[in-house]
C-alpha cells in the first residue's frame, strides 16, 4: 500500500495489487553482454501525455545522434489517419534509466511525419488535436537568442489521484478540511503518499534531470518539484522526462498524476508551471532595468501568451486564472514585487539585489514548456 493511505483506497488499481516482490529477480538477470534496452519517450497528439516503447542496441549510447530513428503507429497516438499512420521518432537526449538502471537509457524524441516535417494537428476522428512538437520550433528560437543565455525554472505542479479520478486520500463521499495546513505539510492527516514524491524526487536524479527541490502544495493531494535552472532548448527536454518518470513512478503504485491545472472545481487551489526566467542581462548589475523592459514586453503580448501557455490556447487556464486561490485573471495583465495574485511576479529578493529574474505564473500544469519558454524568448528577447 501507498505509505499513510489504506488499502481499500487503492483496491481499484491493478498495479497496486500485484506482488512487487517477484519482479527483482528477472530484473538482476543479467544482459548479454554489449546490449542495453533504450526506451523512447514521446508527446502524443494531446500535446499533454507522453508514450514510450523500448528496442534493445547493441551499443551504450553517447549522444542522440548515435540512435537510430525509430517509427511508431501515430493513428494510435492522435498524430495521423490510419491509412498514413506511419510517424518517426528522432532522438534529442539521452538519460540514465532509473527503472531498469545499468547501462541503459531514456531517450526523450521528437515527432516527425513520412515527410520529414514535425508533427502537426490532425484530425482524427472527428477531434481535432494539437500541433505536439513544440520543440523544433523553440530550438530555433533558442539558437537565435543563445547570446543572450537565456535561463529556466520551472515549477511543476501536479495531483495524485486514485483509480476513481478522485484526489488520493479525499473522503469519497465528502472534502477535507479547508485549505491551511496542507502547504509544505508533515503528518499523515495533511500530505499522502509522499513515498511517490520521494521515489520521483530520486529517479530523476539518478536520470540526470536537474530536479531542484519539491514540496507538498496547498490543496491535499497536490504537490510541486522543480526542474532547472537549464539554459535553452534543455528546459522542455528536461521537464518533459521529469513528467514522464513521474508517470511511471505513480504507475508502480496505482496510483494516477495528473497535470490538469483545476481538477477540483470550487474552493480549491489549481495547478501551475510558474516558469522563472531570465537572461545574463538580467542577472547582471542592475539587472533590474532588463528584467522592468521584458515585463513592459509582456503586458503588450498577454494574450498570445494565454494561448501558449496550455495545450488548448487558453481554454484549460481559463478554469484556473480566476483572479482567485493565488492566480491572476486570465482577462487582464499584472505584475507585482512578491505578489503571488500577479501575472507576474518579481521576488522580493531580486527587488532588493536590483537583478535576478522574473516568475511567470500564468502558465497552467500541463503547458508544454518548449511553448512557453519559446514565447518568453521570442517576446523579451527577439523582439517578435
Amino acid at each position: 500500500m501507498v505509505h499513510g493511505m489504506p488499502n481499500s483506497t487503492l483496491e481499484a488499481s491493478p498495479n497496486a495489487a500485484l506482488n512487487k516482490t517477484i519482479l527483482p529477480k528477472y530484473m538482476d538477470l543479467p544482459i548479454p553482454e554489449g546490449k542495453i534496452q533504450a526506451m523512447y519517450v514521446w508527446v502524443d497528439g494531446t500535446g499533454e501525455n507522453v508514450r514510450a516503447k523500448t528496442r534493445t542496441l547493441d551499443f551504450i549510447p553517447k549522444d542522440p545522434s548515435d540512435l537510430p530513428i525509430w517509427n511508431y503507429d501515430g493513428s494510435s497516438c492522435y498524430q495521423a489517419e490510419g491509412g498514413n499512420s506511419d510517424m518517426y521518432l528522432y532522438p534529442v537526449a539521452i538519460f540514465n534509466d532509473p527503472f531498469r538502471r545499468g547501462n541503459n537509457k531514456l531517450v526523450l524524441c521528437d515527432t516527425y511525419k513520412a515527410n520529414g516535417k514535425p508533427a502537426d494537428p490532425v484530425n482524427h476522428n472527428g477531434h481535432y488535436y494539437t500541433d505536439t512538437n513544440k520543440r523544433h520550433s523553440c530550438l530555433k528560437a533558442m539558437e537565435a537568442a543563445k547570446d543572450h543565455e537565456p535561463w529556466f525554472g520551472i515549477e511543476q505542479e501536479y495531483t495524485l489521484l486514485d483509480m476513481d479520478l478522485r484526489p488520493l486520500g479525499w473522503p469519497k463521499n465528502g472534502f477535507p478540511g479547508p485549505q491551511g495546513p496542507y502547504y509544505c505539510g508533515v503528518g499523515a492527516n495533511k500530505v499522502y503518499a509522499r513515498d511517490i514524491v520521494e521515489a520521483h524526487y530520486r529517479a530523476c536524479l539518478y536520470a540526470g534531470v536537474n530536479i531542484a527541490g519539491s514540496n507538498a502544495e496547498v490543496m491535499p493531494a497536490q504537490w510541486e518539484y522543480q526542474v532547472g535552472p537549464c539554459e535553452g532548448i534543455s528546459i522542455g527536454d528536461q521537464l518533459w522526462m521529469s513528467r514522464f518518470i513521474l508517470h511511471r513512478v505513480a504507475e508502480e503504485f496505482g496510483v494516477v498524476a495528473t497535470l490538469d491545472p483545476k481538477p477540483m472545481p470550487g474552493d480549491w487551489n489549481g495547478a501551475g508551471a510558474h516558469t522563472n526566467f531570465s537572461t545574463k542581462a538580467m542577472r547582471d548589475e542592475n539587472g533590474i532595468i532588463e528584467i522592468e523592459k521584458a515585463i513592459d514586453k509582456l503586458s503588450r503580448n498577454h494574450l498570445r501568451h494565454i494561448q501558449a501557455y496550455d495545450p488548448k490556447g487558453g481554454k484549460d487556464n481559463e478554469r484556473r486564472l480566476t483572479g482567485r486561490h493565488e492566480t491572476s485573471s486570465i482577462h487582464d495583465f499584472s505584475a507585482g514585487v512578491a505578489n503571488r495574485g500577479a501575472s507576474i511576479r518579481i521576488p522580493r529578493g531580486c527587488a532588493e539585489q536590483k537583478k535576478g529574474y522574473l516568475e511567470d505564473r500564468r502558465p497552467s500544469s500541463n503547458c508544454d514548456p518548449y511553448s512557453v519558454c519559446e514565447a518568453l524568448v521570442r517576446t523579451c528577447i527577439l523582439n517578435e
